[in-house]
């Protein structure tokens, strides 16, 4: 699976690291943290969806970003329940994923309406782990995506960097 990513800068990894310890109990926790913009699909000619994507990107600004809580999705429509995640507030990352869904197939349930910009932790654990991590009070990380990344889910890299210009 192939898709745009917004990578984070180091202070959100920093804050996910702190947050580690409380994590443990889950069924898995991420190490490694970006926020998922759109999911492209799988491809016979990466070359061509990457050229797709950079097309549907044409002219995207750089767009404002923060990490303004600890949130947690009690029921996804995939995957082990439930999901922690820090909350991404950023119109300007909702307006490119709304570009990204005109070029690219919606995936329904997680796309389109459904999407919710958010960087995963863990997923898989206790519900009042959840909820008590929810509770707590976070010191807001703003930070300007400047650059979004083409993604390859199958070996978890980055396979190139599409630049949103100032």
């Amino acid at each position: 699976m192939y898709s745009v990513n917004v990578p984070v800068p180091g202070r959100v990894r920093r804050l996910a690291n702190r947050l580690h310890p409380d994590l443990i109990g889950f069924e898995t926790v991420r190490e490694d943290h970006s926020c998922l913009l759109k999911r492209l699909g799988e491809a016979d000619h990466v070359a061509q969806l990457q050229h797709r994507a950079h097309r549907a990107l044409e002219g995207s600004p750089a767009v404002e970003a923060e990490i303004t809580a600890i949130d947690y999705f009690e029921d996804p429509p995939l995957g082990s329940a439930p999901v922690v995640y820090l909350a991404v507030e950023s119109p300007g990352l909702e307006a490119i994923h709304a570009d990204l869904t005109d070029a690219f197939e919606t995936v329904e349930g997680l796309e389109g309406r459904d999407y919710v910009p958010h960087v995963t932790l863990a997923r898989g654990g206790d519900l009042e782990t959840a909820k008590r991590l929810a509770d707590r009070e976070i010191e807001p990380i703003r930070w300007t995506v400047s650059a979004l990344e083409f993604w390859d889910g199958t070996y978890k890299l980055p396979v190139s960097r599409i630049s949103l210009p100032a």
